[in-house]
C-alpha cells in the first residue's frame, strides 16, 4: 500500500536562458523521454531539466532530497530518492510529487516500461513495482535476499527485467517480478549498472567489471584491462552498447569490437556515472562531480559540452619536497585511488587520488636521490627503485620501506630514469646504465645480469616495454649537448638493438605506450619542442605535435588512449583529449620537469624536482536561473517581499509566496518598461519561493520586478549600483 502527497515541491522548469553560473555538486543519473526533453537529477535536490535536446538547462532545487535514479516515458517522469520514496513529474512544466512507498531505505534505481508499469529498486533487498503510473506501489522481490543492497534495474517489457547489487549478486525475472532467480554471471564486485536489451544483458560495476550475456548463451566478461569503476550502461542492442565510468572513459563494442576498445572522444576530466543513449545517435553523460552534461550526435564519435559550458584547466600544488627528478611516480596495483612516489631518498603516499600525500618511508643510507620507483604488483610491500649515490645503484626492499639492500651498483644518466618493470611480467626489471649494456632481473629487482653484449648506449634516459610483447623494447638515449637524441629497439627481449630514430636534439627524456593499442608509442624530446609519434609499433616516428617548449616528461592515460600529456624541464605541460589530433598548452608547474602519471581522466600528476602538482579542471555552466521552494507551508496569502540586498550588484534574490496554486509569471522591467529578464513561468503548487536575479550584463539604474498569479498582481522596484 502506497500513499501520494502533494509535497507542494513545485519544480517548475522554465526554459528561460540567463546567466546565472552553477557551480554545485553534479548528477547522479540523466534521461530523456525523447530525445528533446532532457532531465538529470543529483544530490541536494538538484534537477537540470532542457526542452530542446540539451541547447539550453534550466536548474531547481528541492531542499533535503538525494535523488539516486531518474526515468522517463513519452511525458511523464519518476525519481527515486534516498529517503524511500518516488517522485513524480511530467517532462513539461509541473510540480513534482512525492510518492511515499512506506520505506526509509534508500531507492537506489528506476524504470519503466510505460507510462503505468514501473519497477524501482533499493537497500535490504528491495525492488517495487506499480501499474499505475507510479501513483501506488506493491513489492516484487520474491527470491532476493533481504542482505543483497541492490543498486540498478533494468526491464525490457513488463516481463523481463534484471537487477543486481553489492557483492557481484545478480537476479532476473521473467514474470514481472513475481520471482526473482540469481544468475551466475561470475561477478563478485559490487555492480553498478545493468541493461537488459531485446538480444542479451549487460552488468557494470567496480574496478573494471563488465559482463555480457547475449541470448540464451553463457555470461561472458570483458577483460576492461582497468582498474577503475564501470559505472554505467547504456545503447540500443547488445552489438552497440555503450559504457563510461572511471575519470571520464566512454567505450564501446560497436563494429563487433568485444573488447570493448572503441573509445569514445569526449571533454569530461571527471567521473562519468551514467549515460543515455536515446537512440544510436543521440547520447548524454553525467559526472557527480559537476553540472556539465555532455552529448553525442553521432553515436559516440565525438561527445562536446552542452549548454553553453566552459571548461578551464590548472595545475595545483599538493606535495612540496625536494630531490625529484625522473619518473618516481607509481600506482597502487589494486588500490585506484592510491598512488605512491619517491622524492630524494623518501617516499611518500596519497590515498585519496593525489590530493594528499605522507610520508611513509625513507631510504636511509642508500643514497640521494630516486630516478625510478616500482612498487611490485606482485606484492605492495616489495618496492624497487634506482638512486643515486656512489655508485649509483638499484635498491630494493620487500616489507614496505622498513628496511632496504642494494641489488646493484653503477652510474646511470644525470637526469633520467634508468630502471623500468616489465608491466606485463612485473618480476622482471631492466636496467640500462651509462656507458653501455643492458641488465635485466627476473628475480623482482634482487639481482641484475648483462644481457646485450655491452650494447654501446651512451646515457639512456628511458626505458619502455611493449604490452603484451615483453620480447619488445625500448631505450630512449641522449647525453646533453651531444645534438643527438636516439631512439633504440630490441625484438628479442634486449639482447640486440636496432636505431630507429636520431634526431637533432640531445636527450629522448620519455616514451609511453598503451594497453589498448600496442602500435601506438610517443616520445619527446630534449631540448627540441617536439612530440614524436609512432602508429607502426615503434619500427618508425614521426612528428606528430610541436608544443613550442622542450620537451620531459610523457603519459597516455591507462584506462583511455584518447587522453595523452607531456611535460616540460620546467613550467609547461600540453595535453590532448582527441588521441593527439589537438593539443592544449597549459603553464603553472614550479620547478622543473620530472615524470607525470596519468592513472585515469580525472587524476593527472606531474611530478617536478621540487613539487607535485594535479592538474583540476573547472566546469562553468550557463544555466537559468536558480529558483527553489523554501518552504512547503501554505501562506496566508500572496506576497511579494523586497530583493535582498537592495541595492545590490550583481544578484539579489527576491522572495514571493503563493497561497494556492497556478501560473506564475515573475518578470524584471528597466525603467523604459522593457521586459529584462524572466525569472519564474509555468504551473506551481502553493508554497513560498526564492529565485535569484542576476544583473551583472545589465547597466547601473532602477528596475521594477513584478509577480503575477491567479489574479494577483504586485510590482516593486530595486536598485543596480555597479
Amino acid at each position: 500500500m502506497t500513499k501520494k502527497f502533494n509535497l507542494s515541491l513545485a519544480i517548475l522548469m522554465s526554459m528561460i536562458f540567463c546567466s546565472q553560473l552553477i557551480y554545485a555538486q553534479g548528477f547522479n543519473s540523466i534521461t530523456s523521454p525523447d530525445g528533446v526533453n532532457v532531465i538529470a537529477v543529483g544530490d541536494a535536490g538538484l534537477i537540470f531539466k532542457s526542452q530542446n535536446g540539451g541547447n539550453s538547462w534550466a536548474s531547481y532545487t528541492i531542499p533535503s532530497v538525494n535523488f539516486k535514479s531518474v526515468a522517463s516515458y513519452n511525458n511523464s517522469v519518476w525519481m527515486s530518492a534516498s529517503n524511500g520514496k518516488v517522485y513524480k513529474t511530467l517532462k513539461s512544466n509541473s510540480p513534482v510529487n512525492a510518492i511515499e512507498l512506506g520505506l526509509t531505505s534508500s531507492l537506489n534505481s528506476i524504470a519503466f516500461t510505460s507510462e503505468t508499469v514501473g519497477y524501482v529498486c533499493g537497500d535490504s533487498g528491495v525492488v517495487y513495482k506499480t501499474i499505475n503510473g507510479g501513483n501506488n506501489w506493491t513489492s516484487a522481490s520474491t527470491g532476493i535476499p533481504v542482505s543483497v543492497s541492490l543498486t540498478a534495474i533494468s526491464f525490457l517489457d513488463e516481463s523481463k527485467g534484471i537487477a543486481a547489487g553489492k557483492d557481484g549478486k545478480v537476479y532476473t525475472t521473467v514474470n514481472g517480478g513475481a520471482q526473482w532467480t540469481a544468475e551466475a554471471t561470475g561477478a563478485t564486485r559490487n555492480i553498478k549498472d545493468v541493461k537488459y536489451f531485446a538480444d542479451g544483458m549487460v552488468v557494470t560495476g567496480e574496478y573494471g567489471t563488465l559482463f555480457i550475456k547475449e541470448g540464451t548463451s553463457n555470461w561472458t566478461q570483458v577483460n576492461t584491462r582497468i582498474q577503475t569503476d564501470v559505472n554505467a550502461v547504456s545503447g540500443t542492442s547488445i552489438s552497440d552498447v555503450h559504457v563510461c565510468g572511471g575519470g571520464g572513459f566512454i567505450r564501446n563494442n560497436k563494429n563487433n569490437d568485444a573488447r570493448f576498445y572503441n573509445f569514445e572522444i569526449n571533454p569530461m576530466l571527471g567521473n562519468l556515472v551514467d549515460l543515455h543513449y536515446y537512440n544510436a545517435d543521440l547520447g548524454f553523460a553525467v559526472s557527480s562531480l559537476n553540472n556539465a552534461i555532455i552529448r553525442t550526435t553521432n553515436g559516440g564519435v565525438l561527445w562536446t559540452l552542452t549548454a553553453g559550458a566552459t571548461v578551464s584547466h590548472q595545475w595545483q600544488l599538493k606535495l612540496s619536497a625536494t630531490g625529484g627528478i625522473g619518473n618516481n611516480l607509481s600506482s597502487h596495483p589494486t588500490d585506484p585511488n592510491t598512488v605512491f612516489c619517491g622524492y630524494g631518498n623518501r617516499v611518500y603516499v596519497s590515498r585519496n587520488r593525489g590530493e594528499n600525500w605522507t610520508q611513509i618511508a625513507t631510504a636511509t643510507g642508500m643514497g640521494s636521490n630516486m630516478h625510478s620507483f616500482y612498487v611490485s604488483p606482485l606484492d605492495t610491500n616489495v618496492w624497487v627503485a634506482a638512486i643515486t649515490g656512489s655508485p649509483d645503484r638499484v635498491i630494493k626492499t620487500t616489507n614496505y620501506g622498513a628496511n632496504w639492500t642494494i641489488s646493484y651498483q653503477q652510474n646511470f644518466s644525470n637526469y633520467g630514469q634508468p630502471l623500468e618493470m616489465d608491466q606485463n611480467n612485473p618480476s622482471v626489471f631492466y636496467f640500462a646504465p651509462d656507458g653501455g649494456g643492458f641488465y635485466k632481473s627476473t628475480d623482482n629487482g634482487s639481482t641484475f645480469t648483462e644481457i646485450s653484449g655491452n650494447y654501446a648506449f651512451r646515457s639512456p634516459c628511458d626505458i619502455l616495454v611493449m604490452w603484451d610483447s615483453s620480447n619488445v623494447v625500448f631505450v630512449g638515449d641522449g647525453v646533453t649537448g651531444s645534438g643527438q637524441a636516439i631512439i633504440f629497439k630490441s625484438t628479442n627481449g634486449g639482447v640486440n638493438w636496432t636505431n630507429i630514430r636520431t634526431v637533432t636534439s640531445s636527450e629522448t627524456p620519455s616514451m609511453c605506450n598503451s594497453v589498448f593499442d600496442q602500435s601506438l608509442i610517443y616520445a619527446t624530446e630534449w631540448s627540441g619542442s617536439n612530440i614524436y609519434l609512432s602508429t607502426d609499433y615503434g619500427s618508425s616516428f614521426s612528428i606528430s605535435h610541436s608544443t613550442g617548449f622542450s620537451g620531459w616528461a610523457s603519459g597516455i592515460c591507462s584506462e583511455d588512449p584518447t587522453l595523452i600529456m607531456t611535460g616540460n624541464y620546467g613550467a609547461n605541460s600540453a595535453f590532448s583529449l582527441n588521441k593527439g589530433n589537438t593539443w592544449t598548452n597549459l603553464g603553472g608547474l614550479g620547478g622543473s620537469g620530472a615524470g607525470m602519471l596519468v592513472p585515469d581522466r580525472g587524476m593527472l600528476l606531474s611530478m617536478q624536482t621540487s613539487n607535485l602538482y594535479k592538474m583540476k579542471s573547472t566546469y562553468s555552466v550557463l544555466t537559468s536561473i536558480n529558483e527553489t521552494q523554501i518552504s512547503s507551508s501554505v501562506p496566508s496569502g500572496f506576497d511579494l517581499s523586497q530583493n535582498y540586498p537592495n541595492p545590490f550588484n550583481p544578484s539579489t534574490l527576491i522572495k514571493y509566496s503563493l497561497p494556492t496554486e497556478g501560473n506564475v509569471t515573475l518578470k524584471v522591467y528597466d525603467q523604459l518598461g522593457r521586459e529584462v529578464s524572466t525569472l519564474s513561468e509555468g504551473f506551481k503548487t502553493a508554497g513560498v519561493y526564492e529565485a535569484t536575479f542576476d544583473a551583472s550584463k545589465l547597466s547601473s539604474g532602477v528596475y521594477f520586478y513584478k509577480l503575477a498569479s491567479s489574479g494577483f498582481e504586485m510590482t516593486k522596484k530595486m536598485l543596480l549600483v555597479k
